[in-house]
């Protein structure tokens, strides 16, 4: 049985979390020269944590959430800043 209504997809409050952890990656990533925009985006389509530094532990940071979290906050953001 096929349902027609609209599922409700949810985490949960992860959001000051999540962006408190893709700030500080981000951070990170352009203290050792990288673009955090091409690096995380090699890590969220690939889940291969060689695309974020270690340096000042944010390959750790990263990998507390699960991507999709990750997903969830950008287009959050993302969202909120075009409205």
């Amino acid at each position: 049985m096929v349902s027609e209504e609209t599922m409700m997809f949810k985490f949960g409050n992860d959001e000051n979390k999540a962006e408190k952890i893709i700030r500080s990656v981000s951070a990170a990533m352009q203290e050792k020269g990288y673009n955090p925009i091409n690096q995380l985006v090699g890590y969220l389509l690939s889940g291969d944590p060689a695309y974020v530094t270690s340096y000042k532990d944010a390959r750790n940071q990263i990998r507390q959430l699960e991507r999709d979290e990750l997903l969830e906050e950008l287009v959050r953001a993302y969202l909120e800043k075009k409205a």
